[in-house]
């Protein structure tokens, strides 16, 4: 890796195709922590700040007209919704996250420009009478409510100082076995997180999304985890479908057989294709959240067993199941005798 030294054929190649199958493509990413060469550190305040506008410039320049859609910054946030003191928060400061935008927008004017994050996906509806002893509050309370706030009050700051971001993508990697910071948000948590961040004049998307299986208990049969794999992908899109500002979703891999969870966490299959690239019962879950958006379909209805259940707004159907009622795990606290199941994990 060398300063200043681009090599795109790759990209080239994956680009050219998209086009010539009038395919849509969305570059990711510009400015990530996680993928910067190491001798950022070893430079100065001023050296950070040129390097990542000379990365920003040629990489836009480079694909002007063919990647129209940006991921300009990527998983800024810590989990209590403050910014990550990473190496452009410590070389650039706080503001780097702006400055970024206001570059991307300079070389770029056209350009559709995203803030992306991940665990953002989910806004709780809880109010201060909400008794958090009871199972059913807790459930109502998102994952990492903090992060959510953060993101959105992130959002909100760009907004109001003028700097030219268009949308914002949640990530939304599930994992349906997961509890307490993992367990999957609801369908109206995403709808609630969606409106407030429309109603500040941005477009939203989905734009990693899979769902990890392995996680949930060795007793689950195989359609166990096939029905809760497919409702998350099902509600959950057809919930955000329900909001005007949802722009789109992205899924983070085409087939079980390659998947980043395998190589990054372990063994699982979390996409819509299976190994052998057959659909799997999440691929029709998909296709039925988007025919919600056909003719005589209606946005947002809730399809297949349960389709006369709607969690769109409130997160207990009618009949007073919880969402996810037949897969969802108990928290640790809610087991008993002492012996804490169900967050195994730490991703």
């Amino acid at each position: 890796m060398h300063l200043g030294k681009y090599d795109f054929s790759h990209v080239d190649a994956m680009v050219d195709f998209a086009i010539q199958h009038n395919l849509h493509i969305k570059g990711h990413v510009l400015v990530w922590h996680v993928t910067s060469p190491p001798f950022l550190e070893e430079m100065s305040p001023a050296q950070v700040s040129e390097a990542v506008k000379r990365h920003i410039f040629t990489t836009m320049n480079y694909f002007k007209g063919r990647i129209k859609m940006w991921d300009v910054v990527n998983e800024s946030l810590a989990s209590d919704g403050t910014l990550v003191e990473n190496v452009f928060y410590r070389k650039m400061g706080p503001n780097y996250i702006e400055q970024c935008f206001r570059w991307a927008h300079e070389a770029d004017p056209d350009a559709f420009l995203i803030y992306n994050d991940n665990k953002v996906e989910g806004c709780s509806a809880l109010d201060e009478n909400d008794d958090y002893s009871t199972i059913r509050d807790r459930h109502k309370k998102a994952p990492i409510q903090a992060k959510a706030d953060g993101f959105y009050n992130l959002l909100k700051d760009l907004v109001g100082k003028g700097v030219p971001i268009h949308g914002a993508g949640m990530q939304a990697h599930f994992s349906a076995g997961g509890t307490m910071h993992q367990r999957p948000p609801t369908p109206a948590m995403v709808k609630r997180q969606i409106r407030r961040i429309g109603e500040l004049g941005l477009k939203v998307n989905i734009s990693e999304m899979d769902v990890r299986i392995s996680k949930l208990p060795a007793l689950a049969d195989d359609e166990l985890k096939s029905a809760a794999q497919t409702q998350i992908y099902q509600d959950i899109l057809s919930a955000a479908l329900s909001e005007p500002s949802f722009h789109g979703i992205w899924l983070w891999g085409f087939s079980d057989r390659h998947t980043w969870v395998k190589n990054f966490y372990y063994d699982d299959a979390p996409l819509i294709f299976d190994e052998k690239y057959q659909r799997k019962e999440a691929y029709r879950g998909v296709q039925n959240a988007l025919k919600t958006l056909c003719p005589g379909g209606r946005v947002g209805e809730m399809m297949g067993e349960e389709s006369d259940q709607c969690f769109l707004e409130q997160d207990v159907s009618e009949d007073g199941n919880d969402w996810g009622a037949r897969w969802m795990q108990p928290e640790p606290s809610e087991v008993g005798n002492g012996e804490k199941k169900g967050d195994t994990t730490k991703e």
